[in-house]
């Protein structure tokens, strides 16, 4: 469904399911030269088991319209408004990557507002290298090649993830190939970048969100190394949140290459904390 935000048309995935206020809510949030269709399973699933989704393309992103976010704040004053627009008083974040350093901060600004917050993929600080950085900006299909090999454990889906045989590297290349051009003005790739890569916020939000948090990593992620989330961990339990850590044995594309385990983690963690 669309809705307006912030005064621009901004779409988001319901899970095939239409939107009830009087059910519990799930925002998805995707990372950099991603969108809603990540979260292909676990939405879909969540949106016939109970719960509204709103599995969202940030703004200035294939189907949003609006200014592409220039950083993390930006993306978490963006989510605020997202919730605002669809009269949703209270829901679950849920992000990847460049998205769950946005949920964090979104999750801290809105305190009892979010529920649940589940962290897929994060590190903190999220430093990308240089290289990378000057490659999303002036060489895009080379810099989008090094991150789909480096953040993929396995070259082929499970059937229950994108369908039997899925050439997962390949649907990768496509989908973030389809996310740069569907924005002519900015490169959203280098833009989303240098957003991970300057946020400096995260341990002052982790002390200050209000609700559970399951941080759900990947063993074998090249992109968000599960050693760099540590500390966010260590300071949430300082802090005495409600932490829960599941590794998963794939990189950094859970949602497709661990589709059930994700899915699994992350509706026993909506389910089992209130």
């Amino acid at each position: 469904m669309y809705l307006q935000v912030n005064n621009a048309r901004t779409y988001c995935y319901t899970g095939g399911k239409p939107f009830d206020s009087a059910k519990p809510t799930v925002v998805f949030i995707h990372g950099v030269l991603n969108d809603h269709s990540v979260w292909i399973l676990q939405s879909r699933y969540l949106a016939h088991h109970g719960w509204n989704v709103l599995a969202v393309d940030l703004p200035g992103h294939c189907k949003s319209e609006g200014e592409a976010p220039a950083s993390v704040e930006e993306a978490a004053d963006f989510v605020a408004a997202l919730l605002d627009a669809a009269g949703v008083q209270k829901a679950a974040l849920v992000g990847h990557s460049w998205g769950s350093l946005i949920a964090l901060e979104a999750a801290a600004r809105l305190k009892d507002r979010v529920s649940h917050l589940v962290l897929v993929g994060v590190a903190y600080p999220m430093k990308v290298s240089p290289a990378l950085i000057e490659a999303s900006l002036n060489e895009p299909e080379k810099a989008l090649k090094m991150v789909n090999v480096f953040s993929r454990s396995t070259l082929a889906a499970p059937p229950s993830a994108l369908g039997p045989g899925t050439w997962v590297y390949g649907a990768g290349m496509a989908l973030g190939r389809r996310v740069l051009r569907s924005n002519a003005a900015v490169n959203v790739f280098h833009r989303g970048f240098v957003a991970c890569d300057s946020y400096t916020g995260g341990e002052a939000a982790i002390a200050q969100i209000t609700c559970p948090v399951l941080f759900l990593l990947g063993a074998q992620d090249q992109m968000a190394h599960p050693k760099a989330a540590q500390g966010l961990i260590a300071t949430a339990r300082v802090a005495g949140q409600r932490v829960s850590v599941v590794n998963v044995p794939v990189g950094h594309h859970q949602m497709t290459e661990a589709p059930e385990e994700t899915l699994s983690a992350l509706h026993g963690f909506l389910r089992a904390t209130p």
